[in-house]
């Protein structure tokens, strides 16, 4: 069960890890990037011993690391049960929604009337390397890249508090964000990297009205398609035969 192996198994070394072992940073990485990518399920129990084991450290970076996965909203300890990977909660979607639209309507036209030139050029590059992950199918790299190039929209608008409610809105929508991904297969059009060259030419421009109404199309379409992804269904046009 690929779950299963997910914390049981033994990771095969990246690039320039230690061949003895993980670190705190190096085991809340991996986890993260199996809690973004749906590997580790919401609800599922993560096991202090096995993950140990599964890294080759002690308890205490395993420990530190589930303590950064909390501090982002992924793990959650439930009493009598122990720490699991957060719950996907379903029913707040739409809350969820009206939030990101609503920020990220201000996020967008505050970045038109303030941005400077060094903001443009950092908004330029999260966006190429944004269309860089699109383009080898990197569903993690995107989820990373697109909050970068979000956050980079949102220095440029010189509120730091708007910066930080915007950020913690995209940290909770990461694994939402992955399911929207999946909508495509995880093979993504590079509409979507079209989309962004848009928003940024009306942020370029210092056209607010623009940038504004671009933030909540790009808002709406997150929520229509992970609607239509979640409506969908494989077996609507199946016949079976139940026999006599």
């Amino acid at each position: 069960m690929a779950i299963r192996s997910a914390v049981k198994g033994k990771p095969e070394p990246r690039s320039g890890e230690r061949a003895h072992g993980f670190g705190a940073i190096l085991v809340f990485e991996r986890l993260r990037d199996e809690i973004l990518s749906m590997e580790l399920r919401p609800g599922q129990l993560i096991d202090e011993s096995n993950l140990a084991d599964r890294f080759e450290v002690s308890r205490s970076p395993v420990r530190e690391a589930l303590v950064r996965l909390a501090a982002e909203g992924l793990v959650v300890t439930v009493p009598n049960k122990g720490t699991v990977v957060a719950p996907l909660n379903l029913d707040e979607f739409p809350a969820y929604v009206d939030a990101l639209d609503l920020i990220q309507r201000a996020v967008f036209r505050l970045a038109a009337r303030h941005h400077s030139d060094a903001d443009l050029v950092s908004i330029r590059a999260a966006n190429e390397e944004f269309r860089t992950h699109v383009r080898a199918n990197d569903a993690l790299g995107m989820i990373r890249q697109n909050a970068t190039l979000h956050l980079a929209m949102a220095a440029a608008g010189r509120n730091r508090i708007l910066t930080d409610t915007y950020r913690r809105i995209l940290d909770e929508g990461r694994r939402t964000l992955r399911l929207y991904f999946r909508s495509y297969g995880d093979t993504l059009p590079e509409s979507l990297c079209d989309a962004h060259d848009a928003q940024i030419a009306a942020i370029a421009a210092g056209d607010e009205a623009l940038a504004e109404r671009l933030a909540h199309e790009h808002a709406e379409e997150v929520h229509q398609r992970f609607l239509r992804y979640m409506g969908e269904r494989n077996s609507r046009d199946l016949t079976v035969d139940y026999g006599k």
